[in-house]
């Protein structure tokens, strides 16, 4: 099979018929095999009973799973790429804001072009410029800087993959935003950008609101440190474990040997435990003995996980 197209969605009762037309009319015109799986995210209108519908009239290309509660995008596209079947693989909105007809030339910088992700930039934007647009640039120029990748939307919906990418690496909670970051952190570093249509909203409301850019912020954050930290946890925890237990020894260490000394010389001073300096050091000392030991549980966990050594080979020659 050419393509497997994935349509994640809540609540589009409406948008669903025109969008599968749309899609159904670009493959046939190309002569691509393919199959479009709408991915039911807990709606509560009549999404599902659309769907079905649509299966009734083209069993062959329309295929769905339902979840009976909202998981959110991340899960549907779990689910989607789980199941798809096609050598590559198209994600797209279910709301038309996404043009099935860039179809083909993602298929195309796939196949011929040897992307591994190809991701959708939709470089003009019918969005509302204050809510949307100024805090989508913010969102894209930090995801950019942590990540490496030179995209200008990676939250873009319309985005094509191999196959091999989408079998090899776990979207979680709301990673769905950095699909491309997740694929260059399992090894398929050819990724490439597209500009895309950006087509206004026909049916509904936005499911997204403003909290989506200070979720991303901290998905960002996690990501970063999991892929810098994530298989040696003591390089972080232990690092800065240990540096804090040395700054807070040596500052006990100093108000000990100023204390002799002020002693040996006949020089008044101050009780050691009634300086402010000492409850500072002591707390140093401490937080470094937890951090020290935080790093030393996520190492025993990560030896005992399942995937410690699972590690994705491209090539083999026996």
């Amino acid at each position: 099979m050419d393509i497997s197209v994935i349509v994640p969605l809540f609540n589009e009762e409406e948008s669903l018929p025109k969008l599968y037309e749309w899609i159904a009319r670009v493959m046939q015109e190309h002569g691509f095999s393919y199959e479009v799986l709408f991915v039911n995210d807990g709606s509560t209108d009549r999404s599902w009973q659309v769907i079905e519908e649509l299966h009734a009239a083209d069993a062959e290309h329309v295929k769905g799973i339902k979840f009976r509660h909202n998981y959110g995008k991340s899960a549907a596209l779990y689910c989607g790429f789980d199941a798809a079947q096609g050598d590559v693989v198209i994600t797209m909105d279910a709301d038309l804001q996404d043009s099935p007809d860039e179809i083909p030339e993602l298929y195309r910088m796939i196949t011929e072009e040897d992307y591994d992700v190809v991701s959708g930039w939709k470089k003009k934007r019918y969005d509302n410029k204050l809510t949307k647009n100024l805090p989508s640039k913010l969102f894209n120029a930090t995801a950019r800087r942590v990540s490496g990748l030179k995209l200008h939307d990676m939250n873009c919906g319309l985005k094509a993959y191999k196959s091999v990418v989408v079998k090899n690496i776990e979207v979680f909670g709301e990673m769905h935003r950095y699909i491309p970051f997740l694929a260059k952190n399992a090894g398929f570093t050819h990724i490439g950008e597209k500009v895309v249509q950006h087509r206004k909203r026909e049916f509904g409301v936005s499911k997204f609101g403003l909290n989506r850019f200070v979720n991303g912020y901290l998905d960002l954050m996690t990501l970063w440190f999991l892929n810098k930290f994530g298989k040696q946890p003591m390089h972080f925890f232990g690092l800065i474990g240990s540096l804090s237990f040395l700054i807070g020894a040596c500052v006990v260490l100093g108000l000990a040997i100023h204390k002799i000394w002020a002693l040996s010389t006949g020089v008044r001073a101050m009780l050691i435990a009634n300086s402010p300096w000492f409850h500072i050091a002591i707390l140093a000392m401490v937080l470094g003995c937890m951090l020290f030991l935080a790093g030393f549980l996520g190492e025993l966990i990560i030896r005992n996980s399942p995937e410690r050594n699972n590690y994705l080979i491209e090539k083999e020659i026996h």
